[in-house]
């Protein structure tokens, strides 16, 4: 993967992506020594500031034209692009150009800060920028350049709203540089999709893409060969590339790089077809769930909700035999049976209503856990949507058979060219790099913060948390400042919801149930005693404007009420206060009781926390098994990823081995 992008063909037909080869020892060894190397040498940060003086300097030049002389030089430098690619000089004369045309475009010229990432992410890096240091405009500077360069640009982030909400207030600069500009979110069609990426640039989900990239696979299954594709139009068939979306894959830039390549990565993408389900096995499944009904914990199955596992004892095994014993032939088997009882019991136990999927218009629907909204067109795999579904008493859907399936990490991987960006990358910089090959640059903050962190606070129960919540809700509203209270779960939010109306506590909800409302929520979530509950839709990428007078006041105040599975996704929590140099506050209140000490595994330490009377050294206890038990959590979700990454490998290596790589 070179440092800096390249012009390569783009089409549907000829779909350039990089080949992923499993890594021999002499690579591993050198993969190894390079990352030490670049933990030793000066930051890139440091390197790239010699550019700086280029794109100032060609900034005063571009400053004094008028617009149609901007135009020219845009003409003129897109031509030298093509052909020379992105040199360093052109490099410095290119950033300049897109930031006196956003300066223009938006009134927002980018600080050094900006300039530094830019450069950082047109060289294949993560660039870590601090929450609230402007990554959406960031972006437009290695986006635009490639774009010029006539390089194809993906622009990925976590969700629909950011995707549109960034493509729109991005696309004058875009416009004003000669760049189309598409945007892909659920609900298009698949002209409307196409359309969008042949733009040059586009702005989408990474499970969107990867969803789309799956689906091109599926109709390229027999036509691998360009030879193929091509044939159709010289037979005047019609030609397969008219079902085709992507146009290979070129350059990614990857907001919330960490969520995204990470947090998100630990299970495959896996498209399915559907096929209505007989009548023997609606019986089976409606069987199955009333089986489980009966079944009693700890006795017929063991249950651990950290590991999200269930487990037959041998009592359970015992018990189910003889209760199918004349129910038919689909029950005779013990693998079979013992199968779908497993999964009925995943759908009864481990599967919440209004944690882990919605109903809504009698039909049940998923909630992303890493973003905290609705999918609305995907659904669990191999029976266990349907057995949710008569749990629920819905209407059963289609059974969904595996069709074609994709890590991220090997989705990203076959980027000619990647980059990223985050808030919090130097707790995982060793696993972007041993993953995806790209090294972490810090970047410096325009401005010093002016965030306030108060203390953590642990309670034994939730009881009183919740009134400790309360309390400091009340006081941050009496103040005329404004309040984010972070929560896990829709249900949890609607807890809180109700605690706030007995109070006569005016408040917004921002969650799965209510997305549709989700930009006028942002937009008043900053307004002087304005109170907004949310749960992690409210997290990553949310930029809520401060009122002057809440300003004045003290800024967003913002509550953590439970520690989440990585404390990166807490530091991003509080990166919703004081922004860009804006004040603000950032407070924990936690218990015993969270659900992070829920499980067989830290079962143990939830009783350990509970049983101490509750004194300062208790609190402190307390917290510090929160924490330890946040860590091995983050522990586990990286060996998960890290076996998974392993899995690719060798199947990389069986497929080079046998020559069908």
């Amino acid at each position: 993967m070179s440092r800096r992008p390249t012009r390569r063909p783009a089409s549907t037909l000829l779909r350039p992506e990089q080949k992923v080869k499993p890594p021999g020892m002499l690579e591993r060894l050198y993969h190894g020594a390079k990352w030490q190397g670049n933990r030793l040498l000066p930051s890139r940060a440091f390197i790239h500031r010699r550019l700086l003086g280029g794109i100032h300097r060609y900034g005063e030049l571009f400053s004094g034209m008028s617009d149609s002389e901007l135009q020219d030089a845009r003409k003129v430098l897109q031509t030298k692009l093509h052909r020379e690619g992105l040199t360093d000089a052109l490099l410095s004369e290119t950033f300049a150009l897109i930031r006196e045309t956003a300066g223009r475009s938006l009134g927002m010229y980018h600080f050094d800060a900006q300039l530094l990432a830019g450069l950082a992410l047109i060289e294949g890096c993560v660039a870590e920028m601090q929450t609230g240091e402007g990554k959406t405009l960031t972006a437009t500077l290695p986006a635009a350049a490639a774009a010029l360069a006539g390089i194809p640009v993906h622009v990925i982030t976590v969700n629909d709203y950011l995707a549109r909400r960034d493509a729109e207030l991005m696309l004058p600069v875009y416009q004003a540089l000669g760049l189309s500009v598409g945007c892909v979110v659920q609900g298009l069609s698949q002209e409307e999709k196409k359309k969008a990426y042949a733009c040059d640039i586009v702005y989408c989900t990474n499970k969107d893409v990867v969803f789309d990239y799956l689906r091109d696979q599926l109709v390229l299954k027999d036509n691998q060969r360009p030879l193929h594709l091509h044939g159709g139009r010289l037979t005047g068939k019609a030609s397969i590339d008219e079902s085709l979306l992507l146009r290979g894959l070129h350059f990614a830039i990857v907001d919330e790089a960490d969520s995204v390549l990470l947090d998100e990565a630990r299970s495959p993408l896996v498209i399915s077809g559907g096929k209505g389900a007989s009548p023997e096995q609606q019986q089976v499944l409606s069987k199955a769930m009333a089986l489980v009904s009966e079944m009693v914990l700890d006795r017929d199955f063991k249950l651990d909700l950290k590991q999200r596992s269930v487990q037959l004892t041998p009592e359970g095994e015992t018990w189910l035999k003889e209760q199918t014993r004349h129910a038919g032939s689909y029950w005779s088997g013990k693998v079979r049976r013992e199968d779908i009882i497993h999964k009925a019991l995943t759908a009864r136990c481990l599967l919440e209503k209004d944690h882990h999927y919605l109903v809504r218009d009698g039909k049940v629907q998923i909630i992303d856990e890493h973003t905290g909204r609705i999918m609305a067109d995907r659904s669990w795999e191999q029976d266990l949507h349907q057995l949710v579904e008569i749990k629920e008493g819905c209407e059963l859907t289609a059974v969904r058979d595996t069709l074609a399936r994709m890590t991220y990490q090997r989705f990203f991987r076959q980027y000619h060219h990647l980059a990223g960006m985050t808030g919090t990358a130097h707790e995982v910089s060793g696993e972007l790099w041993s993953v995806y090959g790209l090294p972490v640059m810090p970047i410096p903050t325009h401005r010093p913060s002016r965030r306030l962190y108060s203390a953590p606070r642990y309670f034994p129960t939730q009881h009183e948390k919740w009134q400790a919540v309360l309390d400091s809700i009340r006081r941050m509203h009496n103040l005329g400042r404004s309040v984010l209270v972070g929560v896990a779960s829709v249900a949890v939010a609607e807890q809180l919801s109700e605690l706030l109306l007995q109070e006569g506590l005016e408040h917004q909800v921002l969650s799965a149930v209510n997305d549709q409302h989700e930009a006028d929520i942002v937009a008043q979530a900053g307004l002087p005693g304005q109170i907004t509950v949310a749960t992690q839709m409210a997290g990553r990428g949310t930029d809520i404007k401060l009122a002057p007078v809440v300003e004045e006041a003290g800024g967003l105040h913002v509550i953590l009420t439970e520690y989440h599975d990585a404390s990166r996704i807490d530091r991003q929590l509080a990166g919703r206060c004081a922004r860009q140099g804006d004040p603000g506050s950032f407070e924990v209140l936690v218990s015993g009781e969270d659900s992070l000490l829920e499980g067989k595994t830290f079962m143990g330490m939830k009783k350990l926390v509970l049983s101490v009377t509750f004194t300062p050294f208790s609190e402190r206890l307390g917290l510090a098994r929160l924490k330890w038990t946040q860590k091995q959590v983050e522990r586990r979700h990286a060996s998960i990823r890290r076996q998974l990454f392993q899995s690719d490998e060798k199947q990389d290596e069986r497929l080079s081995f046998t020559g069908s790589g």
